[in-house]
Protein backbone atom coordinates (compact mmCIF):
# COMPACT_ATOMS: atom_id res chain seq x y z
CA UNK A 1 0.00 0.00 0.00
CA UNK A 2 1.25 3.05 -0.77
CA UNK A 3 2.04 5.81 2.17
CA UNK A 4 0.56 9.67 2.50
CA UNK A 5 2.38 12.01 3.85
CA UNK A 6 0.99 13.12 7.53
CA UNK A 7 -0.29 16.61 7.12
CA UNK A 8 0.72 17.21 11.08
CA UNK A 9 4.86 17.11 10.12
CA UNK A 10 6.48 20.18 9.77
CA UNK A 11 9.11 19.39 7.59
CA UNK A 12 10.62 22.38 5.29
CA UNK A 13 9.97 21.65 1.59
CA UNK A 14 12.79 23.55 -0.17
CA UNK A 15 9.63 24.25 -3.40
CA UNK A 16 11.60 22.64 -6.06
CA UNK A 17 9.46 20.39 -8.20
CA UNK A 18 11.26 17.37 -8.70
CA UNK A 19 13.72 16.45 -11.77
CA UNK A 20 11.13 18.25 -14.18
CA UNK A 21 12.99 21.71 -15.29
CA UNK A 22 11.96 24.99 -13.19
CA UNK A 23 11.71 27.02 -16.34
CA UNK A 24 8.30 24.41 -17.20
CA UNK A 25 6.53 25.46 -14.02
CA UNK A 26 4.12 27.90 -12.91
CA UNK A 27 6.26 30.20 -10.83
CA UNK A 28 7.41 30.58 -7.23
CA UNK A 29 4.91 28.51 -5.49
CA UNK A 30 2.88 31.23 -2.94
CA UNK A 31 2.10 29.09 -0.16
CA UNK A 32 4.44 31.10 2.12
CA UNK A 33 2.21 33.91 2.08
CA UNK A 34 -1.18 34.98 3.49
CA UNK A 35 -3.96 35.49 0.79
CA UNK A 36 -4.47 38.78 -0.41
CA UNK A 37 -8.20 39.53 -0.67
CA UNK A 38 -7.80 42.75 -2.89
CA UNK A 39 -5.59 40.73 -5.90
CA UNK A 40 -5.01 41.74 -8.71
CA UNK A 41 -6.21 38.51 -10.24
CA UNK A 42 -9.38 38.11 -8.64
CA UNK A 43 -10.91 38.92 -12.43
CA UNK A 44 -9.38 34.70 -12.60
CA UNK A 45 -11.57 32.03 -11.55
CA UNK A 46 -10.70 30.33 -8.36
CA UNK A 47 -11.03 26.87 -7.58
CA UNK A 48 -10.96 26.03 -3.45
CA UNK A 49 -9.24 22.80 -2.16
CA UNK A 50 -11.07 21.96 0.94
CA UNK A 51 -11.51 18.75 2.93
CA UNK A 52 -10.61 17.70 7.01
CA UNK A 53 -6.58 17.24 8.00
CA UNK A 54 -4.23 14.75 6.30
CA UNK A 55 -6.91 14.33 3.06
CA UNK A 56 -3.83 15.10 0.57
CA UNK A 57 -5.12 18.55 -0.47
CA UNK A 58 -1.77 20.20 -0.69
CA UNK A 59 -0.46 17.20 -1.77
CA UNK A 60 -2.40 17.01 -4.79
CA UNK A 61 -1.77 20.67 -5.91
CA UNK A 62 1.92 19.96 -5.62
CA UNK A 63 1.85 16.79 -7.60
CA UNK A 64 -0.40 18.57 -10.71
CA UNK A 65 0.93 21.89 -10.87
CA UNK A 66 4.44 21.88 -9.38
CA UNK A 67 5.98 18.60 -10.60
CA UNK A 68 6.70 17.31 -7.35
CA UNK A 69 7.16 13.20 -6.94
CA UNK A 70 4.83 11.83 -5.35
CA UNK A 71 7.26 10.12 -2.44
CA UNK A 72 8.64 13.89 -1.81
CA UNK A 73 4.98 15.23 -0.98
CA UNK A 74 5.90 13.30 2.25
CA UNK A 75 7.46 16.24 3.22
CA UNK A 76 5.49 19.00 3.23
CA UNK A 77 4.47 21.44 5.57
CA UNK A 78 1.03 21.22 7.42
CA UNK A 79 -1.23 23.93 5.63
CA UNK A 80 -2.26 26.32 9.12
CA UNK A 81 -3.93 29.06 6.65
CA UNK A 82 -5.64 30.13 3.45
CA UNK A 83 -2.79 30.32 0.54
CA UNK A 84 -2.81 30.81 -2.95
CA UNK A 85 -1.69 29.77 -6.26
CA UNK A 86 -1.45 31.58 -9.59
CA UNK A 87 -1.44 28.94 -12.18
CA UNK A 88 -1.78 31.29 -15.31
CA UNK A 89 0.72 29.69 -17.64
CA UNK A 90 -1.52 29.83 -21.21
CA UNK A 91 -4.42 31.90 -21.71
CA UNK A 92 -7.18 28.88 -21.33
CA UNK A 93 -4.70 28.14 -18.38
CA UNK A 94 -5.60 30.56 -16.11
CA UNK A 95 -6.95 30.85 -12.48
CA UNK A 96 -6.42 30.31 -8.77
CA UNK A 97 -6.15 27.70 -6.52
CA UNK A 98 -6.72 28.13 -2.79
CA UNK A 99 -5.69 25.52 -0.30
CA UNK A 100 -7.65 25.46 3.15
CA UNK A 101 -6.61 24.37 6.08
CA UNK A 102 -8.81 21.64 7.34
CA UNK A 103 -9.61 22.89 10.82
CA UNK A 104 -11.03 25.98 9.25
CA UNK A 105 -14.46 27.15 10.98
CA UNK A 106 -17.08 28.37 8.67
CA UNK A 107 -19.16 29.67 11.76
CA UNK A 108 -16.01 31.98 13.03
CA UNK A 109 -17.52 35.46 12.34
CA UNK A 110 -13.67 36.36 10.64
CA UNK A 111 -14.44 34.03 7.88
CA UNK A 112 -15.90 36.01 5.12
CA UNK A 113 -18.17 33.44 3.35
CA UNK A 114 -19.35 35.83 1.03
CA UNK A 115 -15.77 37.01 -0.23
CA UNK A 116 -14.33 33.52 -0.31
CA UNK A 117 -17.50 31.84 -2.19
CA UNK A 118 -18.61 34.88 -4.05
CA UNK A 119 -15.86 34.39 -7.13
CA UNK A 120 -15.62 30.87 -6.93
CA UNK A 121 -15.70 28.73 -10.20
CA UNK A 122 -14.92 25.26 -8.58
CA UNK A 123 -14.92 23.75 -5.19
CA UNK A 124 -12.63 20.54 -4.76
CA UNK A 125 -13.69 18.81 -1.35
CA UNK A 126 -11.15 16.05 -0.81
CA UNK A 127 -12.14 12.79 1.34
CA UNK A 128 -9.45 10.27 2.14
CA UNK A 129 -10.92 7.28 1.81
CA UNK A 130 -8.34 5.21 3.26
CA UNK A 131 -10.18 6.82 6.77
CA UNK A 132 -13.36 6.93 8.36
CA UNK A 133 -15.20 9.18 5.72
CA UNK A 134 -18.45 10.33 8.31
CA UNK A 135 -16.63 13.32 9.51
CA UNK A 136 -15.95 14.23 5.99
CA UNK A 137 -19.28 13.95 4.72
CA UNK A 138 -20.23 15.93 7.00
CA UNK A 139 -17.83 18.70 6.76
CA UNK A 140 -18.95 18.23 3.15
CA UNK A 141 -22.30 19.15 3.44
CA UNK A 142 -21.44 21.93 5.66
CA UNK A 143 -19.22 23.28 3.24
CA UNK A 144 -20.98 22.21 -0.38
CA UNK A 145 -24.97 23.96 1.45
CA UNK A 146 -22.66 27.21 3.13
CA UNK A 147 -21.12 27.64 -0.54
CA UNK A 148 -24.17 27.05 -2.34
CA UNK A 149 -25.80 30.13 -0.18
CA UNK A 150 -23.53 32.29 -1.99
CA UNK A 151 -22.96 31.49 -5.26
CA UNK A 152 -25.36 28.88 -6.96
CA UNK A 153 -22.74 29.02 -10.04
CA UNK A 154 -20.28 26.87 -8.33
CA UNK A 155 -19.00 23.48 -9.68
CA UNK A 156 -18.81 21.03 -7.14
CA UNK A 157 -16.22 18.44 -7.24
CA UNK A 158 -15.37 15.42 -4.87
CA UNK A 159 -12.13 13.58 -5.34
CA UNK A 160 -12.53 10.17 -3.16
CA UNK A 161 -8.93 10.26 -2.79
CA UNK A 162 -5.90 7.93 -1.91
CA UNK A 163 -7.49 4.39 -3.50
CA UNK A 164 -4.31 3.93 -4.51
CA UNK A 165 -4.12 1.36 -2.10
CA UNK A 166 -7.73 -0.42 -2.09
CA UNK A 167 -9.05 -3.21 -4.68
CA UNK A 168 -11.30 -2.49 -7.27
CA UNK A 169 -13.84 -3.46 -5.68
CA UNK A 170 -13.84 -1.76 -2.44
CA UNK A 171 -13.25 1.39 -4.44
CA UNK A 172 -16.07 1.26 -6.40
CA UNK A 173 -18.45 0.47 -2.85
CA UNK A 174 -16.89 3.58 -1.49
CA UNK A 175 -17.70 5.47 -4.40
CA UNK A 176 -21.21 4.43 -4.59
CA UNK A 177 -21.94 4.86 -0.36
CA UNK A 178 -20.30 8.39 -0.16
CA UNK A 179 -22.03 9.49 -3.57
CA UNK A 180 -25.35 7.84 -1.99
CA UNK A 181 -24.79 9.65 1.73
CA UNK A 182 -23.65 12.74 0.08
CA UNK A 183 -26.84 13.58 -2.16
CA UNK A 184 -29.12 11.91 0.78
CA UNK A 185 -27.76 14.84 3.17
CA UNK A 186 -28.31 17.55 0.55
CA UNK A 187 -31.71 15.83 -0.32
CA UNK A 188 -32.81 16.17 3.74
CA UNK A 189 -31.28 19.53 4.06
CA UNK A 190 -33.47 20.67 1.31
CA UNK A 191 -30.75 21.10 -1.23
CA UNK A 192 -31.88 18.89 -4.35
CA UNK A 193 -30.75 20.95 -6.88
CA UNK A 194 -27.03 20.81 -6.07
CA UNK A 195 -24.98 18.51 -8.10
CA UNK A 196 -21.73 16.74 -6.81
CA UNK A 197 -19.38 15.10 -9.01
CA UNK A 198 -17.39 12.33 -7.94
CA UNK A 199 -13.69 11.28 -8.76
CA UNK A 200 -11.58 8.58 -8.15
CA UNK A 201 -7.96 9.86 -7.54
CA UNK A 202 -4.27 8.92 -6.49
CA UNK A 203 -1.16 11.00 -6.94
CA UNK A 204 0.52 7.88 -7.29
CA UNK A 205 -1.18 6.96 -11.11
CA UNK A 206 -3.13 9.64 -13.71
CA UNK A 207 -6.20 9.26 -11.92
CA UNK A 208 -5.35 13.00 -10.27
CA UNK A 209 -4.76 14.39 -12.91
CA UNK A 210 -7.37 13.36 -15.30
CA UNK A 211 -9.60 14.33 -12.56
CA UNK A 212 -7.73 17.88 -12.75
CA UNK A 213 -8.99 18.21 -16.08
CA UNK A 214 -12.26 17.50 -15.73
CA UNK A 215 -12.59 20.49 -13.65
CA UNK A 216 -10.49 22.37 -15.02
CA UNK A 217 -12.43 22.33 -18.77
CA UNK A 218 -15.84 23.59 -16.75
CA UNK A 219 -14.07 26.79 -16.01
CA UNK A 220 -13.03 27.71 -19.74
CA UNK A 221 -15.67 29.26 -21.99
CA UNK A 222 -14.28 28.59 -24.78
CA UNK A 223 -14.30 24.32 -24.51
CA UNK A 224 -17.24 23.96 -27.03
CA UNK A 225 -15.21 25.76 -29.60
CA UNK A 226 -12.04 23.50 -28.56
CA UNK A 227 -14.17 20.47 -28.80
CA UNK A 228 -15.50 21.18 -31.83
CA UNK A 229 -11.84 21.79 -33.81
CA UNK A 230 -10.70 18.73 -32.14
CA UNK A 231 -13.76 16.57 -33.96
CA UNK A 232 -12.91 18.72 -37.50
CA UNK A 233 -9.53 17.77 -36.83
CA UNK A 234 -10.38 14.25 -36.36
CA UNK A 235 -12.84 14.12 -38.70
CA UNK A 236 -10.30 14.92 -41.99
CA UNK A 237 -7.00 13.22 -40.52
CA UNK A 238 -8.85 9.86 -39.83
CA UNK A 239 -7.64 10.52 -36.23
CA UNK A 240 -8.90 7.92 -33.63
CA UNK A 241 -8.44 10.53 -30.29
CA UNK A 242 -7.10 13.69 -29.73
CA UNK A 243 -5.84 15.63 -26.43
CA UNK A 244 -4.97 19.66 -26.15
CA UNK A 245 -2.50 19.17 -22.93
CA UNK A 246 -1.42 21.95 -21.01
CA UNK A 247 2.30 20.87 -21.17
CA UNK A 248 3.47 21.57 -17.79
CA UNK A 249 0.39 20.16 -15.95
CA UNK A 250 -0.39 17.54 -17.99
CA UNK A 251 -3.71 18.19 -17.34
CA UNK A 252 -6.05 18.29 -21.49
CA UNK A 253 -8.61 21.02 -21.38
CA UNK A 254 -10.18 19.86 -24.42
CA UNK A 255 -10.32 16.69 -25.85
CA UNK A 256 -12.57 15.24 -29.02
CA UNK A 257 -16.03 13.61 -28.30
CA UNK A 258 -15.53 10.26 -28.22
CA UNK A 259 -14.96 8.80 -24.36
CA UNK A 260 -11.58 9.02 -23.07
CA UNK A 261 -9.65 6.09 -22.41
CA UNK A 262 -7.57 6.13 -19.23
CA UNK A 263 -4.87 4.66 -20.71
CA UNK A 264 -4.83 6.14 -23.91
CA UNK A 265 -4.89 9.29 -21.88
CA UNK A 266 -1.82 7.66 -19.94
CA UNK A 267 0.35 7.02 -23.04
CA UNK A 268 -0.33 10.65 -23.61
CA UNK A 269 1.08 12.01 -20.38
CA UNK A 270 3.97 9.67 -20.66
CA UNK A 271 4.76 10.83 -24.15
CA UNK A 272 4.78 14.89 -22.83
CA UNK A 273 7.01 13.39 -20.42
CA UNK A 274 9.76 11.64 -22.33
CA UNK A 275 9.36 14.76 -25.29
CA UNK A 276 10.04 17.22 -22.26
CA UNK A 277 12.91 15.40 -21.11
CA UNK A 278 14.50 14.66 -24.55
CA UNK A 279 14.01 18.56 -25.58
CA UNK A 280 15.78 19.94 -22.11
CA UNK A 281 18.71 17.27 -22.84
CA UNK A 282 19.01 18.36 -26.43
CA UNK A 283 17.29 21.45 -27.16
CA UNK A 284 18.23 24.10 -24.32
CA UNK A 285 20.59 25.96 -25.55
CA UNK A 286 22.21 30.21 -24.94
CA UNK A 287 21.87 32.15 -28.19
CA UNK A 288 23.04 35.72 -27.95
CA UNK A 289 23.36 35.42 -24.25
CA UNK A 290 19.76 34.47 -24.10
CA UNK A 291 18.38 31.16 -23.34
CA UNK A 292 16.27 29.18 -25.76
CA UNK A 293 13.20 27.50 -25.12
CA UNK A 294 13.40 24.01 -25.54
CA UNK A 295 9.98 23.35 -26.19
CA UNK A 296 8.99 25.82 -28.63
CA UNK A 297 6.81 25.88 -32.54
CA UNK A 298 9.38 23.63 -33.85
CA UNK A 299 8.47 20.57 -31.41
CA UNK A 300 7.08 17.56 -32.42
CA UNK A 301 7.75 13.77 -31.47
CA UNK A 302 6.52 10.45 -33.10
CA UNK A 303 5.90 7.12 -31.37
CA UNK A 304 4.93 3.73 -32.93
CA UNK A 305 4.19 1.33 -30.78
CA UNK A 306 3.93 -2.79 -31.12
CA UNK A 307 0.38 -3.16 -31.64
CA UNK A 308 0.32 -1.20 -35.04
CA UNK A 309 -1.13 2.65 -33.37
CA UNK A 310 0.71 5.73 -33.87
CA UNK A 311 1.56 8.91 -31.10
CA UNK A 312 1.74 12.34 -32.55
CA UNK A 313 2.62 15.16 -30.70
CA UNK A 314 2.80 19.03 -32.10
CA UNK A 315 3.22 22.35 -30.43
CA UNK A 316 0.54 24.36 -30.44
CA UNK A 317 2.10 27.20 -28.46
CA UNK A 318 4.68 27.33 -25.71
CA UNK A 319 2.55 25.50 -23.16
CA UNK A 320 -0.15 24.02 -25.24
CA UNK A 321 0.25 20.86 -27.15
CA UNK A 322 -2.13 18.16 -29.09
CA UNK A 323 -1.20 14.78 -28.94
CA UNK A 324 -2.95 12.74 -31.47
CA UNK A 325 -3.76 8.95 -31.27
CA UNK A 326 -4.20 7.17 -34.71
CA UNK A 327 -3.26 3.86 -36.70
CA UNK A 328 0.15 3.01 -38.50
CA UNK A 329 -2.19 2.77 -41.92
CA UNK A 330 -3.26 6.53 -41.24
CA UNK A 331 -0.49 7.93 -40.77
CA UNK A 332 1.16 7.72 -44.63
CA UNK A 333 -0.74 10.69 -45.14
CA UNK A 334 1.41 12.43 -43.16
CA UNK A 335 1.32 15.69 -44.66
CA UNK A 336 -2.23 16.03 -44.73
CA UNK A 337 -2.29 15.43 -41.34
CA UNK A 338 0.35 18.11 -41.00
CA UNK A 339 -1.63 20.28 -42.77
CA UNK A 340 -5.23 20.28 -41.01
CA UNK A 341 -2.76 20.41 -38.07
CA UNK A 342 -1.78 24.16 -38.89
CA UNK A 343 -5.26 25.06 -40.02
CA UNK A 344 -6.32 23.57 -36.28
CA UNK A 345 -3.42 25.60 -35.04
CA UNK A 346 -4.62 28.83 -36.68
CA UNK A 347 -7.76 28.22 -35.64
CA UNK A 348 -6.92 27.92 -32.23
CA UNK A 349 -5.05 31.03 -32.40
CA UNK A 350 -7.81 32.87 -32.86
CA UNK A 351 -10.10 31.77 -30.09
CA UNK A 352 -6.80 33.33 -27.89
CA UNK A 353 -7.63 36.39 -30.01
CA UNK A 354 -11.42 36.32 -28.94
CA UNK A 355 -10.56 35.53 -25.26
CA UNK A 356 -8.20 38.71 -24.90
CA UNK A 357 -10.48 40.26 -26.85
CA UNK A 358 -13.06 39.54 -24.50
CA UNK A 359 -11.07 39.99 -21.61
CA UNK A 360 -12.02 43.52 -19.76
CA UNK A 361 -15.80 41.71 -19.92
CA UNK A 362 -14.50 39.11 -17.40
CA UNK A 363 -16.19 39.42 -14.22
CA UNK A 364 -15.12 37.66 -10.93
CA UNK A 365 -16.38 34.05 -11.58
CA UNK A 366 -14.28 34.30 -15.07
CA UNK A 367 -14.96 34.66 -18.81
CA UNK A 368 -18.56 35.34 -20.33
CA UNK A 369 -19.72 32.06 -21.94
CA UNK A 370 -19.04 32.19 -25.54
CA UNK A 371 -20.23 29.42 -28.10
CA UNK A 372 -17.88 27.72 -29.80
CA UNK A 373 -19.57 28.09 -33.00
CA UNK A 374 -19.57 31.73 -33.13
CA UNK A 375 -16.02 31.83 -32.74
CA UNK A 376 -14.83 29.06 -35.39
CA UNK A 377 -18.25 27.80 -37.75
CA UNK A 378 -18.51 24.16 -38.80
CA UNK A 379 -18.46 25.30 -42.32
CA UNK A 380 -15.58 27.82 -41.90
CA UNK A 381 -13.70 25.29 -40.79
CA UNK A 382 -14.24 22.32 -43.32
CA UNK A 383 -13.13 25.07 -45.85
CA UNK A 384 -9.94 25.16 -44.72
CA UNK A 385 -9.31 21.21 -43.87
CA UNK A 386 -8.37 18.93 -46.19
CA UNK A 387 -9.99 15.42 -45.86
CA UNK A 388 -7.48 12.73 -46.18
CA UNK A 389 -10.52 10.20 -47.90
CA UNK A 390 -9.91 12.59 -50.77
Amino acid sequence: MSSYPDDEEVVPFDGHAGSFPKEFGYGAFDGDHDVTLSSNNEQKPRILLMGLRRSGKSSIQKVVFHKMSPNETLFLESTNKIVKDDINNSSFVQFQIWDFPGQIDFFDSTFDSDMIFGGCGALVFVIDAQDDYMDALNKLNITVTKAYKVNQNIKFEVFIHKVDGLGDDFKMESQRDIHQRANDDLSDAGYDKIHLSFHLTSIYDHSIFEAFSKVVQKLIPQLPALENLLNILNTNSAIEKSFLFDVVSKIYIATDSTPVDMQSYELCCDMIDVVIDVSWIYGYSVRDEQETTAFDEQSSSLIKLNNGTVLYLREVNKFLALVCILREDNFDHKGVIDYNFLCFREAIQQVFELRNKHQSMTNSSGSPIINGKNIVGDTHMNSSFIDETN
